[in-house]
């Protein structure tokens, strides 16, 4: 019988196939954190005192760091190695989620979801690449981004049921928390699973390019952010 074949066509290798959960893993993680606040917001605003355009902010700050900062997020993977990248982006997410869960005022917290959008804009479009690059062109990278699409939506759904059960049990850090903790479990499973690649591209970072882009997506996902507070929907 052989093993390596499946109804379906060709079975990924095994590593393969490891690499790619540890990957679908970093972007589940970073779709979590959009909406793992979200029923906690009430709590959250109790404990560190925030004001009704600061509980806002809590899930805005994130959103708009993290779309801001997409692309340029994927120029940097492209040109100093995408799995480099990607470790350094999961590193700075845990420990803003851990600085977010220890946030004893309303700027430091608003402060750390800024800088998980920074992370997550690092991890999102590195992890992507790589988990393209594991797969050719054909069904199996076909199968990889049903995988990635499943997963997003899973992480989004899941941040939701998440939120609500860690808060109601320890309180409203542990929303953070648990994802520092995911975070740091992903980062080790993608240094360990993921291979190593010559995966740096030639050319330079476009500065002025980067900075016009960014602040383009800037004020594109801050009207989308502040849409529901001016009463547009």
């Amino acid at each position: 019988m052989n093993l390596g074949r499946t109804k379906g066509g060709p079975a990924a290798p095994p590593r393969q196939g490891a690499a790619l959960a540890a990957l679908a893993a970093a972007q589940f993680t970073v779709m979590l954190a959009t909406s793992i606040v979200n029923v906690a917001l009430p709590q959250i605003r109790s404990g560190v005192g925030l004001s009704d355009g600061g509980t806002t902010w809590v899930v805005n700050a994130y959103g708009l760091a993290f779309g801001a900062l997409l692309l340029a997020g994927g120029r940097a993977g492209d040109l100093l190695g995408r799995r480099r990248v990607l470790l350094a982006g999961l590193a700075v997410f845990a420990g803003a989620s851990l600085a977010a869960g220890l946030a004893g005022s309303p700027g430091l917290l608003i402060a750390a979801r800024a800088v998980q959008g920074v992370g997550a804009a690092a991890v999102a479009p590195a992890a992507l690449a790589l988990a393209m690059n594991l797969f050719p062109s054909g069904p199996g990278r076909g199968r990889a981004l049903g995988v990635w699409g499943a997963v997003s939506g899973a992480g989004g759904a899941g941040g939701v049921l998440l939120g609500g059960v860690l808060t109601q049990a320890w309180g409203w850090p542990w929303v953070f928390h648990a994802v520092a903790l995911g975070t740091v479990l992903v980062l080790l499973a993608v240094a360990t699973l993921v291979p190593r690649a010559a995966d740096r591209g030639s050319g330079r970072f476009d500065l002025l390019g980067t900075v016009t882009v960014t602040l383009a997506l800037t004020c594109l996902v801050w009207g989308l952010t502040t849409a529901r507070g001016a009463g547009w929907t």
